[in-house]
């Protein structure tokens, strides 16, 4: 018996950014705080990760509305925006930007860079490519399997958005989206794969200060143990970090959409880890998953009796 009821997929594509001046109309001047009550806008810290002059930035409740921030304050569109890491300019994944900042992240903007077409002969069925995207219709490759056909490639790096396949536009298509097409390509085909790589840094100084602009953090902006979540249906909130067992459990979860669907989505792995809470057998979790927008991704049987197993160790501690 299947623990899902099977339902027709309910995928929309991201709508477009919305323009600067409705933005502005429906920002608040502070965020949520998980108790509801208005707390004072957050200021962060951002520059251009190739180098720029230090920027501060407020008022946005999600991604998008991050990206049109940070390019209003350096004067660019904000579709330059590829992905941002917190902390380091350089193309560090595990930095990526996600579904939350900490208080004191110093935030780091990658633009586009040089775009590049590459031909590849698929032959083998796993290309070994970890696709993730950027919350704003970018998908990009967040890690490159080892051994694997697109190691052998050196134009093809981490940090890569994937614009087109065979001349198929991909900008506005989710991670997982653009990962399905990918595995779908017939193994002996031969595909053209359009790639836009991040600005390449102009100096490699730069980066936030111990004694600099950290230092001028005002007191009330965190501790770093709290974090600006974005929500998918609603305002940001700011909440605190996931205990051990907890961020044991969001990690794992991550490696197993990366086994069994070639993506990398913290923000998705944590909303499962959310929805198994009170949850108290696996037929319990697939039958929550079914009835959220997760249902999309069409998981598996095996997929959701592995999950619920990753989810049963990490609460028994046997994943720290």
């Amino acid at each position: 018996m299947s623990l899902f009821k099977k339902k027709a997929p309910k995928y929309n594509p991201p709508p477009a950014p919305m323009p600067a001046e409705d933005i502005d109309n429906h920002q608040s001047n502070g965020l949520d705080n998980n108790n509801g009550s208005q707390k004072s806008q957050l200021v962060f810290h951002c520059q251009q990760a190739q180098g720029s002059p230090l920027g501060l930035i407020s008022g946005f409740s999600n991604v998008k509305e991050l990206y049109q921030k940070i390019a209003e304050c350096y004067d660019f569109p904000p579709e330059d925006i590829l992905f941002c890491t917190l902390n380091t300019h350089k193309v560090d994944m595990r930095k990526l930007l996600g579904g939350q900042i900490g208080l004191e992240d110093f935030i780091f903007a990658h633009r586009k860079g040089r775009p590049k077409e590459i031909e590849i002969v698929k032959t083998e069925d796993a290309l070994g490519l970890t696709i993730t995207d950027n919350g704003a219709g970018y998908a990009f490759i967040k890690r490159i399997k080892e051994g694997s056909i697109v190691s052998r490639i050196p134009h093809i790096e981490v940090g890569d958005h994937i614009e087109k396949l065979d001349g198929e536009n991909m900008i506005g298509k989710r991670h997982y989206e653009v990962a399905k097409l990918l595995k779908e390509i017939p193994k002996g085909t031969t595909f053209t794969i359009r790639l836009v790589e991040p600005l390449k840094s102009g100096f490699g100084s730069i980066g936030p200060k111990t004694s600099g602009a950290r230092a001028g953090r005002k007191s009330n902006y965190g501790s770093g143990k709290e974090t600006l979540r974005f929500k998918a249906n609603g305002p940001a909130t700011i909440e605190n970090e996931h205990d051990e067992r907890s961020q044991a459990g969001i990690d794992k979860i991550n490696g197993l959409l990366e086994s069994f669907m070639g993506i990398n989505d913290t923000e998705l792995a944590t909303q499962m880890w959310d929805i198994a809470e009170g949850k108290t057998n696996s037929m319990q979790l697939a039958e929550a998953i079914d009835n959220s927008d997760l249902q999309e991704f069409g998981f598996t049987d095996e997929f959701i009796i592995e999950l619920w197993g990753v989810i049963t160790d990490a609460r028994s501690g046997r994943l720290n």
